[in-house]
């Protein structure tokens, strides 16, 4: 799967090194010159991935940072503090164990725009192949301080007050799946001075359950997090850059309201405008506008976020599958920025986490998806806002339909041949049904 974000696939089944050597170089290519950042998560492939990296792009003479095992915002970081030319995070994110990914960065440390992704596929070909001689050849540079620098950045953020946190003394769960979280997610809850649960944080790179934290996957933590009377659990995916909170009763806190309770907090402290994307909850523009700020939308994937936060400016964003952004520390989704901002926000809030959900904005949101064969997404959703009367219609991406009790968002995904319809509702019943509808419609039309 080739996307805005770079290429992922299964190892062995499509992502070969053909395939890795084939846009290493053309990204050689693309970049020009400089230095590159590379960090991967745990997975088992991860190693092999970044030999075949380091060896193309040195070979067309780039040189080359390894970091090492990290989350993928610790390389975007890494790629702004260091002045790099670019930088790859390698990981599949919340794939399974067979999968892995090249997630392609430019010299900001964010996901390309769409404008230097398409400049990239017009340097596949065969010059892709042209290498240095020998005398120039890059160099490789270990830099193990990047997650330190990483961790001190986010306790660093301008309305985090360290010793505040330190002195609640906080209980806290942490699952990180055995992804690239595994120790710096403890290490980060340490230093704020909490108690660390630890759950599945080794350094295995094997995944002892389906990686993606979405409820269904998360019974055993839910269970953890009770048990163990956690004040939080706090559980992320692989590489780090969506945060999934559990209350203290060990039910989801729903990872919309993430997103949610993070801008609810930060523009409490600062007013400006918020991104998110279509697909992301409503909650996020109401506590908006009961801050007298502007919130906007953007197309789903991080580079579309982070490209319309920079045209409003925005203080804040990020998107509803548990992802912040702050620029204040970089562009880019964090779950290490998520966790500080919820621990001063629980602070602050006084209550629990499941009283500090009630405070939120309530919605529902009912996710459902479509095996694509050859039905076309564009005909499928000329046909849906044909029947949408009244809906206030945003076709940046796929087709978001607006009413006033509710929002359907169809949309081809970035990773999938599939067709995603997330629909939500003042209630799960009324979620549900407009959801299913909407899928009984795709079903139905003609191949």
């Amino acid at each position: 799967m080739v996307s805005i974000s770079g290429i992922r696939g299964i190892v062995g089944d499509g992502l070969d090194p053909k395939t890795i050597v084939e846009f290493a170089s053309a990204y050689a290519d693309f970049i020009g010159e400089g230095k590159i950042v590379i960090g991967r998560d745990s997975r088992v492939t991860g190693e092999m991935v970044k030999s075949l990296l380091i060896g193309t792009l040195t070979a067309k003479g780039l040189d080359v940072i390894d970091i090492g095992i990290c989350p993928t915002p610790t390389v975007q970081l890494t790629v702004k503090n260091l002045k790099a030319n670019g930088g790859i995070a390698i990981s599949a994110s919340h794939n399974p164990n067979q999968w892995n990914a090249l997630k392609l960065l430019n010299s900001t440390g964010q996901f390309m725009t769409p404008d230097e992704h398409q400049q990239l596929k017009t340097k596949l070909g065969s010059d892709i192949y042209v290498y240095k001689t020998w005398e120039k050849v890059g160099k490789v540079t270990l830099y193990p301080e990047a997650i330190e620098e990483h961790i001190k950045a986010v306790m660093g953020i301008s309305c985090i007050d360290v010793e505040a946190i330190r002195k609640r003394k906080f209980r806290i769960l942490a699952d990180c799946v055995n992804g690239a979280g595994y120790d710096c997610i403890p290490e980060l809850l340490e230093r704020f001075g909490c108690e660390v649960i630890k759950m599945d944080c080794e350094k295995t790179g094997i995944f002892p359950r389906l990686p993606e934290p979405i409820p269904e996957n998360l019974g055993e933590t839910f269970r953890r997090v009770k048990e163990s009377k956690a004040d939080i659990g706090i559980i992320v995916d692989p590489d780090v850059d969506r945060l999934v909170l559990v209350t203290e009763k060990g039910e989801p806190f729903i990872e919309e309201n993430t997103i949610t309770q993070a801008v609810k907090f930060y523009l409490s402290k600062k007013k400006g405008a918020v991104v998110v994307n279509l697909s992301t909850t409503r909650a996020v523009r109401d506590i908006a506008a009961q801050n007298g700020c502007k919130s906007y939308m953007s197309a789903v994937g991080e580079a579309n976020v982070v490209q319309k936060m920079k045209e409003t400016n925005a203080i804040i964003g990020g998107e509803g599958s548990g992802g912040v952004i702050l620029p204040e520390v970089h562009y880019g989704r964090d779950a290490l920025i998520g966790i500080a901002l919820t621990l001063q926000h629980l602070l602050e809030f006084g209550g629990t986490m499941s009283e500090l959900k009630q405070s939120l904005p309530r919605y529902e949101i009912a996710k459902r998806k479509i095996e694509l064969t050859k039905q076309s997404p564009a005909a499928i959703f000329a046909v849906l806002k044909e029947k949408s009367v009244g809906a206030v219609i945003n076709e940046e991406d796929g087709l978001h339909l607006d009413f006033p009790d509710y929002w359907v968002h169809c949309r081809a995904s970035n990773t999938e041949p599939i067709i995603r319809i997330i629909c939500e509702a003042r209630d799960r019943t009324a979620a549900d049904r407009i959801a299913d509808e909407y899928k009984k419609t795709v079903t139905l039309f003609p191949i």
